[in-house]
């Protein structure tokens, strides 16, 4: 059986989290290129939708539960069997293949390597493997060439439209602001074991606030957060903007791109910051940054563009990895659990968060970072936290050893081109 040289119906699978579906909305800007007049649908477990709001790539989206009785799973595979010319899925879950095999008349997909997963290939007419050591964009888009289809990397945030009741309520919100610059501070993820401490928080909101610069908070909206939510709500004074649970994907988004700089942690809302184009500060610990590190708005190329160890900037993102030689252990923090510390995050400092968000806001006479060699394919690592684990550094201004000699201190120019 062979593909339809234009399907008029498909559906992309990603039964995962918010931050997996806004990585995979690559794969159905890919589609739509290829095929302008095809109708493409998504598949994604209920509360991750939002991230999909307004995509103009995307006409309908399906959300199905995590946890279903046998009764409602039967009833899904009735609704979805064979509807589809065409059923695609960017992870490699049993269960993300089991929908896409029921759904789609023709059927590709990512399998994991190894021998243990013939069955999974067989549930394709064709498939590729997980490339090694590959960022999820570049896993999600792997399928795509034995389509003849070519990958586009380009992330699409969610969005409001114009003039909405959503949009008039957004700028209600945020009147208090007066105008002024502002910096949204994420301060919130799924794992405790992802996020940042309370008083690093409250120190880089003072610092923000000494450079004149509004403060908007955001959040998730469970009901026991990670982070000690309220102590900061409380330090950042009343005239910040507190969007903590309040405001959907879309809206959340919008803000971000107003803003004059984003901080956050290791979540999907980072994925979306990083998207909209704004200059922002992610922290990462125990999480891969090759497999996870938020994509540069402008970059086009396929390749991660994050090592393994080491802070760097890429065109608008400044990954910031916390100090260790264990680091990333990618694993769920030292105690293995969702609910664990991670000393990578635990003893990254306000001041060197402060450094990098300096950097990203183009404050020049305080700006400490490391110099970018020569040449459009070289990212220079560096980490700027003072630790005995890092014996590579000596303190907050430092140089950093490469191959052949250190690399110089300097303040990189935020309007020159990055490796993009």
């Amino acid at each position: 059986m062979l593909l339809r040289e234009s399907p008029k119906r498909m559906l992309v699978v990603c039964t995962r989290g918010i931050g997996d579906f806004v990585l995979a909305t690559p794969v159905m800007r890919s589609l739509k290129h290829k095929w302008p007049d095809g109708d493409i649908h998504a598949l994604v477990f209920e509360g991750t939708e939002g991230a999909l709001e307004n995509n103009r790539d995307v006409s309908r989206v399906i959300a199905v539960k995590r946890r279903a009785t046998r009764r409602e799973r039967l009833a899904e595979v009735i609704s979805l069997w064979r509807r589809y010319d065409f059923a695609y899925t960017v992870t490699t879950s049993d269960r993300a293949s089991f929908y896409c095999w029921v759904a789609g008349r023709y059927r590709a997909g990512i399998v994991p390597a190894g021998s243990q997963h013939w069955w999974k290939r067989m549930l394709f007419h064709q498939h590729a493997e997980v490339p090694q050591q590959a960022h999820m964009i570049t896993v999600a888009l792997a399928g795509l060439p034995l389509l003849g289809v070519e990958p586009v990397c380009h992330v699409v945030p969610p969005s409001m439209r114009a003039h909405s009741t959503s949009a008039v309520r957004l700028d209600d919100m945020l009147q208090s602001l007066g105008g002024k610059r502002f910096a949204v501070l994420q301060l919130d993820a799924m794992y405790r074991y992802k996020t940042w401490h309370t008083a690093g928080w409250i120190e880089v909101i003072a610092w923000l606030r000494n450079q004149g610069y509004g403060i908007v908070l955001g959040g998730g909206a469970q009901a026991m957060h990670n982070v000690d939510v309220a102590s900061i709500t409380h330090e950042a004074g009343p005239d910040a903007v507190d969007l903590v649970g309040r405001v959907s994907l879309a809206e959340l988004a919008a803000v971000i791109g107003r803003a004059a700089l984003y901080v956050g942690p290791d979540t999907g809302v980072s994925h979306i910051a990083a998207a909209t184009g704004t200059p922002m500060v992610v922290l990462f610990g125990p999480s891969n940054p090759v497999s996870w590190g938020p994509w540069p708005a402008s970059r086009r190329r396929h390749e991660s563009p994050w090592a393994l160890r080491g802070s760097r900037r890429v065109g608008n993102v400044f990954l910031l990895q916390g100090p260790g030689a264990c680091v990333p252990c990618q694993q769920g923090g030292c105690e293995r659990h969702e609910l664990s510390r991670s000393d990578c995050l635990s003893l990254l400092s306000a001041q060197t968060v402060i450094a990098a968000a300096t950097t990203m806001l183009g404050l020049h006479a305080a700006a400490l970072n490391c110099g970018f060699d020569d040449g459009p394919d070289r990212e220079d690592a560096c980490h700027p936290e003072v630790t005995v684990r890092h014996p590579e550094t000596t303190g907050v201004i430092q140089l950093v050893r490469r191959d052949r000699d250190m690399v110089r201190m300097l303040v990189p120019d935020p309007g020159a081109p990055s490796d993009a």
